[in-house]
């Protein structure tokens, strides 16, 4: 590009200075061929005031700030203005004016002639100083392209303060700017900006919700070595996990810190939660692994987000081993943090179709402030294994049930619990968990087994409560079970109870029935006279929320569902590729098409896993085969995240290139930099000065084709 220099000199007409008014003709000079050609000249008038008139460097600033006016016009004439107006002696300028207008010619040599006083550079410096200092952006912008395009990048410590100023707005368009003025600046000195900039830029822009430049500014720091302060790193995570993107790269940038150091327990319990939020369950559980390689202590923030994590992906063993810690070894007053813990628990127990679990739980939550006094509560930490307790080599991971943070009001969960409740400083359970318990019980046709629970439980009372929602649903058998059940163990049941039943039986037109439970009612000395005290009741009942998610219950159950065996199949799967036992990991994994089940994601993430652990990355692209067959399967981007990484390291860039293609449909994101980085790491020279048309075979020419295409896509132009 042409430099272009704008030089002012008075006119030959020009009056002396204590005239108000100046005249000056500009001439714009441009290089071409090592010379300097004439392209435009004009004369431009200036009012002076009469106070700065006497006033010769006054006189020069105003004549500066005109100059500066006067760019637009010249970049209308598509001119590169690259050098201001400087100070200049006038005296010795007029000295050299001759008498009569110059003539232009069209090739002049350089104004190195001219008497310069302060350079512009210096100006420019100073209005950058004094903008930055008045906190005007604005300004500081505009003076600061001007320099920019003069002279390049200022020094370091003017660009720190520049960073800055431009991190404390809240606007995401000066953001935005900042953020690739960092990105310049960066490129062409990596240490130009202070890692005390670059901070404040990375955690203003993460509260803007600007994620990507963000955790772009936090890898440079630790590219660099340095590490930020927990509460600092915290900050910036929790506003990045706001977002799902934000939490795809939290997640990553929590991998590489771990790297580098061991990061504390709180910014890890972030990352979890924004996972059980936005349902990578699949990035969660590899997180619960992470903490137990990196020695972090979970604590009971932790162990809450990791029960929702193993719920969501099945995993009840883990999720019991997870109980057993709590229930007896943790305070009364911290029993109600961990009442989501049971809730995921009871939730897999339902989903494993193991009512027998299920009511044992129930019965141990609602009997768990009484054990508390029974037990030792000096209970510190222990150290749990992470996959199975007969995996003697796999990872452990410290849990300390009783520590609790700060700020521990809601754990890091964001839904409300559906089976467990907690009222008036106990657990309990919530009319959902009663309503599958009784619909559990009654499909095993083990009514004594639940008459017995729910005397445990809540008493007679329950118990016809229980008897009411069964009356309504039309189950009137197993009412009549349940109040002889209640009956023989001692409890007898209100009058009101037995008219529900009796009132069921009337209307179904099951006299005998009916004749048969008046008897009893008569037996029982409830009724003396049954034709003459005998009322059909006409009442609902108080509990009429249970009536209706039973029979809920009732309409599920009719209904297609997930079968309890691929739990069962997916608990297995886990074991044996924890255990890195591929023959019977491949068998239980062939076992879903046999059985005709199809695979849910967590089997997929299981196997997938272990193939990766053992470098087998050609049999994971017999995985994505399965996977893309499976149509009716949702995949994450967890999921597809982790295909990329393993084909990126098994050098398959085709397979590469088509996981990434999906994301982009389906409007996932793809982490760019961790996919470079992973390159970079593993296949840096590879095909780098080949092209297409030197290879050997047309399977090596597609295969650079898709090298090139993977770099042209992160961004790796040499």
């Amino acid at each position: 590009m042409n430099k272009i220099y704008g030089l002012a000199t008075p006119a030959p007409f020009t009056v002396a200075l204590s005239t108000p008014t100046f005249t000056f003709q500009f001439r714009v000079l441009s290089i071409e061929n090592s010379s300097y050609v004439v392209t435009s000249h004009c004369f431009i008038s200036i009012l002076i005031p009469p106070k700065l008139a006497s006033s010769h460097p006054f006189v020069a600033e105003i004549l500066d700030w005109e100059f500066q006016n006067l760019r637009p016009m010249f970049r209308k004439r598509n001119l590169l203005l690259l050098e201001s107006l400087r100070r200049f002696d006038s005296t010795a300028m007029c000295s050299r004016i001759p008498s009569k207008p110059a003539s232009f010619c069209t090739i002049v040599q350089p104004p190195s002639g001219l008497s310069w006083g302060v350079s512009s550079q210096s100006i420019l410096a100073k209005k950058l100083e004094i903008a930055l200092k008045s906190h005007r952006v604005d300004e500081a912008w505009d003076v600061f392209k001007d320099f920019k395009r003069l002279y390049g990048l200022p020094d370091n410590a003017t660009m720190n303060r520049f960073v800055t100023l431009l991190s404390y707005t809240s606007d995401s368009i000066w953001l935005s700017k900042a953020a690739d003025l960092t990105r310049l600046a960066l490129k062409q000195n990596s240490s130009l900006l202070s890692c005390d900039a670059l901070t404040k830029l990375s955690l203003s822009l993460a509260r803007a919700q600007m994620a990507e430049p963000s955790c772009e500014i936090l890898r440079t720091i630790l590219a660099r070595g340095h590490v930020l302060a927990s509460d600092v790193s915290s900050l910036v995570v929790m506003h990045l996990v706001k977002t799902e993107v934000g939490t795809c790269l939290a997640s990553n940038y929590l991998a590489q810190v771990c790297d580098v150091t061991k990061p504390d327990t709180a910014l890890f319990n972030l990352v979890l939660g924004s996972c059980v939020r936005f349902g990578f369950s699949l990035r969660g559980q590899e997180l619960i692994e992470l903490m137990a390689r990196v020695n972090v202590v979970a604590d009971a923030q932790s162990i809450v987000i990791m029960s929702s994590i193993y719920e969501i992906n099945g995993m009840r063993d883990e999720l019991r081993k997870l109980k057993e810690l709590v229930v007896g070894h943790v305070p009364p007053q911290h029993l109600r943090h961990y009442r989501h813990l049971f809730d995921n628990l009871l939730s897999l127990e339902f989903k494993f179709d193991d009512i027998v679990s299920a009511g044992r739980l129930v019965l141990e939550l609602c009997k768990s402030k009484d054990s508390l006094s029974a037990q030792n509560l000096g209970f510190d930490s222990v150290f749990l294994p992470v996959g199975s307790y007969h995996i003697k080599s796999g990872l452990k991971i410290q849990i300390t049930p009783t520590l609790l943070q700060r700020d521990y009001s809601s754990l890091g969960v964001y839904t409300e619990a559906r089976f467990v409740s907690y009222e008036k400083s106990e657990l309990g359970i919530t009319n959902k968990t009663l309503a599958k318990l009784v619909y559990g019980y009654k499909r095993r046709d083990n009514l004594p087994e639940l008459t017995k629970l729910l005397l445990s439980v809540g008493g007679s009372k329950l118990c016809g409560e229980v008897i009411d929602a069964c009356v309504g649903v039309g189950w009137l058998e197993a009412a009549h079970d349940i109040l002889d059940d209640t009956d023989s163990a001692g409890h007898r049941m209100e009058l009101e109870t037995y008219r529900k039943v009796l009132s069921g039986y009337y209307k179904s037109k099951m006299l005998r029935n009916a004749e048969v439970l008046l008897k009893r009612m008569t037996k029982a000395g409830l009724i003396t006279d049954p034709p003459n005290e005998i009322m059909v009741s006409t009442e609902t009942g108080e509990n009429a929320e249970l009536r209706a998610l039973l029979a809920e219950e009732v309409k599920e159950g009719e209904q297609m569902k997930v079968p309890n065996t691929l739990y069962e199949l997916n608990s297995s799967l886990y074991y044996f590729c924890k255990a890195k036992m591929q023959g019977d990991a491949v068998t239980t994994y062939r076992k879903f098409q046999k059985m005709k089940i199809p695979p849910t994601l967590q089997s997929f993430w299981m196997i997938i896993d272990m193939y990766s652990s053992l470098g087998m990355y050609r049999e994971i692209t017999v995985v994505w085969g399965d996977i893309k067959r499976n149509r009716e399967l949702e995949v994450t981007q967890d999921l597809l995240e982790k295909l990329v990484v393993n084909f990126l390291r098994g050098g398959y860039f085709e397979r590469v290139m088509e996981v990434i293609s999906y994301m982009k449909e389906k409007g996932m994101y793809n982490d760019l930099t961790m996919y470079k980085n992973e390159y970079l790491k593993l296949h840096k020279n590879l095909y780098r000065n080949l092209r297409a048309s030197d290879a050997v075979t047309e399977a090596q020419a597609q295969r650079i084709q898709h090298v090139k295409a993977f770099r042209k896509f992160v961004g790796i132009v040499v």
